[in-house]
């Protein structure tokens, strides 16, 4: 067994980038010599060089330590070959001048389920880095790859990011084979299609893009496909650096792709005609296209009986109404509409607000900006002490800053129950859609009151319509319009009543379930 050393080779003088296009040398030695100079000070990759059957034949393992399963390449790979090999005494197994014995060591002797084979220097660097074992026989431009991929991932755990009550716990890993087969087991289906790409010079990440056939309209597969192939760029380490490559709009805070860690609400989407991208090394995984209303529902909604879903799910879109404007909506109140307050209310506030050196508005930015700069310190310190820091700090800031008369007790108020109502959101790329558009709307309603607050909302809304995700409008159904899919975004409609998807350009089948009555219903 030999292992590279960090002085590497100088049998080659071709530089790198002219080694890995080169196809694999008949002779062995050829591939040692180039292998050696693309691995230069590679320490972690092991060479175990051999003769093997009769007349003996030269061979050579090339694999990573720690990327496979040693214990697999010595019962599958070593041991048939030069154990049980050389222990045959039937004439008719040992090898003969005409016999291609590539094809015989892989179809007679190699034990491992996964053999490829390989016919360029970059195909065999692919497969080595990923955690394959590479077989070469002297005398043969062609190599087999065996599958032996093992490596350290962290077990299948509930998503942190995605509680649930009801409902499916697992969700994803880093690892994505893992996730792959986490879709497979709820899609059994020989529809439900896995198409793998590898993007980044340097990374070489698996990509893998699922859709279900059938349901996903071929035009959405055709051009997801076609934006990651022109993906030209170092190294793809996570599903967020991929989803600022693809989407249509990229100058703009409203996000365009879904992020889940959960593979039920992803089989969920498929259902639904979407594509979802997974990244090997990401929790995450990508669905679109995705319209805004989607952000406010939760898969928890369909596993609950419709009645309270429902109420919950209103529930979410008048939270996320408030979170976005009840601070400027106060402002705008407290600095332009005191006519609108009730006079008993008006006094307790001019009350609170009495000795407080700073106008309604710098009140709520600084209380704003304190809230964020707590929820991000207890985001980014140990789990331990975060939630203890974050609610501690709220407490004691709140408390010190009313008692020193920088802000008022209301104030305080407005701004504690604007959090709650954030967190109500289920989606993280809503709450930061809120967090940053909330400092807008304060600005417009200090400047105009109410009517900052309404151009302000106006100017939101038409650059929502403006926007799109792979073709779908962003506000959809709601502009534009369709009365039939808005009766599952405002309220979760039941089961029974779900004959068919939703729909949108180039969906093949939108029948989800037949309609069992036959008393002439309408289909909704």
């Amino acid at each position: 067994m030999r292992y590279i050393s960090n002085k590497g080779s100088t049998a080659s003088s071709s530089s790198p980038a002219e080694l890995i296009s080169m196809p694999l040398s008949a002779k062995l030695q050829d591939n040692l010599d180039r292998l050696q100079v693309l691995f230069n000070s590679c320490s972690d990759l092991v060479i175990r060089e051999f003769s093997f059957g009769e007349p003996y034949q030269q061979g050579l393992l090339i694999y990573f330590d720690g990327l496979t399963d040693k214990k697999q390449i010595d019962s599958h790979l070593l041991k048939p070959l030069l154990l049980e090999l050389n222990m045959q005494n039937n004439e008719a197994l040992q090898f003969q001048p005409d016999m291609d014995i590539l094809r015989h060591v892989q179809d007679h002797i190699l034990s491992v389920s996964d053999l490829k084979n390989l016919h360029t220097l970059q195909e065999v660097c692919r497969h080595i880095t990923s955690g394959d074992t590479v077989f070469l026989i002297d005398g043969y431009s062609t190599g087999l790859a065996a599958g032996t991929r093992s490596w350290q991932g962290r077990a299948v755990q509930t998503p942190d990011n995605e509680v649930t009550v009801f409902g499916p716990k697992e969700g994803l890993s880093e690892t994505l084979r893992f996730n792959t087969a986490n879709l497979r087991r709820r899609l059994k289906s020989t529809q439900f299609k896995i198409n793998s790409l590898v993007l980044g010079r340097i990374s070489q990440t698996d990509v893998a893009i699922c859709y279900i056939e059938g349901i996903a309209p071929p035009d959405l597969v055709a051009g997801v496909k076609a934006r990651m192939e022109e993906i030209d760029i170092d190294a793809i380490l996570d599903t967020g650096c991929l989803a600022e490559l693809i989407v249509d709009h990229k100058w703009t805070i409203f996000t365009q792709t879904e992020h889940t860690e959960k593979p039920d609400r992803i089989c969920g989407q498929l259902l639904e005609g979407k594509v979802c991208l997974m990244v090997d090394g990401s929790p995450m995984a990508l669905i679109l296209p995705i319209s805004f209303p989607e952000y406010l529902i939760s898969p928890e909604d369909y596993y609950v009986h419709f009645i309270p879903a429902s109420l919950f799910r209103m529930l979410r879109f008048i939270s996320f109404m408030l979170a976005l404007t009840l601070p400027s909506l106060y402002v705008a109140i407290i600095s332009y509409h005191h006519e609108m307050i009730p006079t008993p209310l008006l006094l307790t506030i001019a009350a609170t607000r009495q000795g407080i050196p700073f106008p309604a508005f710098i009140e709520a930015l600084l209380l704003e900006a304190t809230f964020e700069m707590l929820r991000e310190a207890g985001l980014r310190l140990p789990r331990a002490v975060g939630p203890a820091v974050s609610i501690v700090g709220a407490l004691i800031i709140g408390d010190a800053a009313v008692r020193a008369g920088l802000v008022s007790t209301p104030m305080v108020v407005v701004i504690a129950f604007t959090g709650i109502a954030s967190f109500v959101s289920p989606s993280y790329n809503a709450s930061i859609i809120i967090r940053i558009s909330r400092f807008g709307f304060l600005f417009a309603a200090a400047m105009l009151g109410f009517l900052g607050i309404v151009i302000a909302l106006i100017l939101m809304l038409l650059r929502m319509a403006s926007l799109s995700s792979f073709g779908l409008p962003y506000l959809a159904p709601m502009a534009p319009l369709n009365l039939q899919q808005m009766g599952d975004i405002l309220v979760r409609r039941p089961w029974f009543k779900s004959f068919k998807r939703p729909y949108f350009d180039g969906m093949q089948n939108v029948i989800r379930q037949k309609n069992p009555a036959n008393d002439g219903s309408k289909i909704i």
